[in-house]
């Protein structure tokens, strides 16, 4: 079985739409060619209608989702301030760790693995934050945090929020919810490689940036000079040209099929898995209620796997066997569970049926 014929149902990069293949494949322009500028304006409106914003400095960081969380903590956080931040899981646990390396108070307010973070307590946790940071979908438990009640009740504080793994899967509504700080990966919903992570900044969070930035390259008063155009383009970097067109073509995808139907694919093709797993006696991890349709967390039936083959060995043999990739669980939870996309093209009911007649073949 070829690479090309693999399903890609972890939780790592999907598969990316046909037309997003296409894409990569055009010639090169220059990054400061009016076709491409034209071309990467086109790409931010398109990023705006999918976090639903208005926000002009709303753009594709060249790097993946983790250079995103740290060009959005970089530029509004200083040494001392008091950061708060949800952790439920990995993702979480990498902001806390951004945050102290940009010197701030981390204040954590934590949940265990597989529940959801209470926003309340989050508010709660500082009197006067300068930040409030959460996940919205976090990777590696299949849990999806509340966000709007926190956009309600932050105060004069910034809202941070990860979006990797929601943005194109679920609702996401950055204005109505007050979210000040934004950032996604290309990998996931939005059937793209990785390679970049889409950001939205607020004119809220442009006011408070830090000046200077600590870091050059992601230095978002520079940037904002080169991806709004306002005046001159000034050049800052040389633009992923090619990931770029990749980016505007996944997003075309999704602007022809309609972002509503685009999330309520993920729904329904989330739920059916969900719902064929539990026929089969499978026990879902995260918390219902908060579970996320375009990752599962499911943990793994130690009873049920053939004799001498551990979690890790069906997972190859589902990729060996069947060309599926799923993927295995972190930290504490490794060798525990297992994690499942259903995320861009390959949210497809198709994929579900496929995977749940070979977990039939390989678990009987």
């Amino acid at each position: 079985m070829t690479h090309a014929d693999r399903i890609l149902m972890g939780p790592g990069p999907c598969n990316p739409y046909p037309e997003v293949i296409e894409a990569l494949t055009r010639p090169v322009l220059g990054h400061l060619d009016p076709d491409f500028l034209a071309l990467l304006d086109e790409t931010n409106e398109r990023l705006r209608a999918v976090f639903d914003t208005t926000n002009p400095l709303t753009f594709p960081v060249s790097g993946t989702g983790s250079a995103g969380m740290e060009t959005c903590f970089v530029n509004v956080v200083e040494p001392g301030d008091a950061v708060v931040v949800g952790v439920n899981g990995v993702f979480g646990e990498r902001m806390c760790d951004v945050a102290a390396r940009c010197g701030a108070e981390v204040i954590r307010v934590e949940a265990p693995w597989g529940q959801a973070l209470d926003p309340e307590a989050l508010v709660a946790a500082h009197p006067d934050p300068s930040v409030i940071a959460v996940v919205h979908a976090e990777t590696s438990t299949g849990v999806r945090n509340d966000i709007a009640p926190l956009g309600a009740a932050k105060g004069d504080a910034l809202l941070l929020v990860d979006c990797v793994t929601s943005l194109g899967g679920l609702e996401v509504h950055l204005d109505d919810w007050g979210v000040d700080l934004a950032y996604s990966g290309t990998q996931k919903c939005l059937g793209v490689p990785p390679g970049l992570s889409p950001v939205s900044v607020s004119p809220r969070a442009l006011e408070r940036l830090v000046d200077p930035c600590r870091s050059w390259y992601l230095d978002l008063a520079m940037i904002a000079r080169y991806v709004t155009g306002e005046g001159a383009r000034a050049y800052h970097h040389t633009a992923p040209i090619s990931m770029i067109y990749a980016l505007h073509a996944g997003l075309g995808v999704v602007a022809d099929e309609g972002l509503d139907a685009v999330i309520a694919r993920h729904r329904r093709c989330g739920e059916a898995l969900q719902a064929g797993l539990v026929e089969r006696g499978f026990e879902l991890f995260a918390a219902e209620g908060h579970r996320l349709p375009e990752l599962t967390t499911v943990v793994v039936p130690t009873e049920r796997l053939p004799a001498g083959v551990d979690e890790a060995g069906v997972r190859r043999r589902l990729l060996d066997d069947y060309g599926i990739e799923i993927g295995g669980g972190l930290g504490a939870y490794a060798g525990k569970v297992w994690r499942i996309g259903l995320m861009g093209h390959t949210a497809r009911l198709r994929n579900v049926t496929l995977l749940l007649g070979a977990l039939d073949e390989l678990l009987t």
